[in-house]
């Protein structure tokens, strides 16, 4: 009998993000070289999708500026033939019109884009650090006690329709089960059509929280809502990223790794680079029988328009 082809798993990394700030962690890249550097190591590591935000090079907070991400694009595109998959969250901080900014002048292949608001709590970090880097890192971080991510309906709507207008495909991120009753209207209003893509998210303070059985859940939701339409992935805040991931690949999943997500390699042990996260996550991939798949191959699976399609 012939050996069936095994399945193939689309590992995203997520490069720098705006949850973590310069204090944190060395290893965090800041400026559009060490963006461009880390994504492009990331990639050769077996990233097939780069989730990509921009930092002010000076100081590290995030920035919606397109001009920044130009300082970086251009230079992974040259560098590696990953997908590139442009935030439209930004920052809790940022307007929507603001996080809009970026994906409307550069029509990239794929978005993020949260499918719900929330609480989305930073604060506790600022608990860990005596000493900061920069002086807007800690009111950054205190701030989101009291303040709502703001991703309405008529955002949602609005995004779906100023990015589908580029042919821009999205990774819908859910923090909890009702983010994919949110998904499920859209999909129903015919604004979103399969193959689409769902990041299962867990862990972030004001979400569902980094229990399996909440995984589980999250996926026999997913499942009863949209049938065979979508392809799915997971990503897990700090010391719950790796097992996540790795619970993700055995139910059948996708995972999404890097320094937006966890700054950490190992209990206690501080990753190095993306590349390290993406390294780990691709070895236990492998070690459990499957195997990765390239950039084309998940272009395939999430029906993207391709990398001669985009602003940049």
């Amino acid at each position: 009998m012939a050996k069936a082809p095994a399945r193939k798993i689309i590992i995203s990394c997520a490069i720098t993000g705006s949850i973590h700030t310069p204090t944190m962690s060395d290893a965090l890249p800041i400026t559009p070289t060490q963006i461009a550097e880390q994504a492009i190591d990331a990639a050769k590591a077996g990233a097939a999708i780069l989730h990509l935000h921009a930092r002010n090079p000076e100081t590290g907070k995030p920035t919606p500026d397109p001009a920044v991400f130009m300082e970086f694009l251009p230079r992974i595109k040259q560098g590696c033939d990953a997908v590139i998959n442009i935030t439209t969250g930004g920052s809790m901080i940022m307007t929507v019109d603001q996080r809009l900014e970026g994906p409307r002048a550069l029509k990239p292949e794929m978005c993020s884009l949260n499918m719900g608001s929330m609480n989305f709590a930073l604060h506790p970090l600022a608990d860990r650090y005596k000493a900061w880097k920069h002086d807007w890192e800690e009111p950054y971080l205190r701030a989101s006690e009291d303040m709502i991510f703001r991703n309405t309906f008529r955002d949602i709507d609005r995004i779906m329709k100023t990015m589908g207008d580029n042919g821009t495909r999205f990774e819908h991120e859910c923090y909890d089960v009702g983010h994919l009753y949110n998904l499920a209207h859209f999909v129903d209003r015919g604004l979103v059509k399969g193959p689409f893509f769902v990041q299962m998210i867990f862990g972030i303070l004001g979400g569902i929280g980094a229990e399996i059985r909440n995984l589980v859940f999250m996926k026999e939701t997913a499942d009863k809502l949209f049938g065979d339409d979508y392809q799915w992935s997971v990503l897990a805040a700090g010391r719950n990223q790796m097992p996540f991931a790795t619970q993700a690949v055995m139910m059948g999943g996708n995972v999404r790794v890097g320094l937006e997500d966890s700054l950490f390699i190992s209990k206690g042990k501080l990753a190095t680079s993306n590349a390290e996260q993406v390294t780990k996550i691709r070895h236990i991939i492998e070690e459990l029988g499957f195997e990765i798949a390239n950039p084309n191959e998940a272009r395939a699976m999430l029906a993207l328009k391709g990398a001669d399609k985009i602003g940049f």
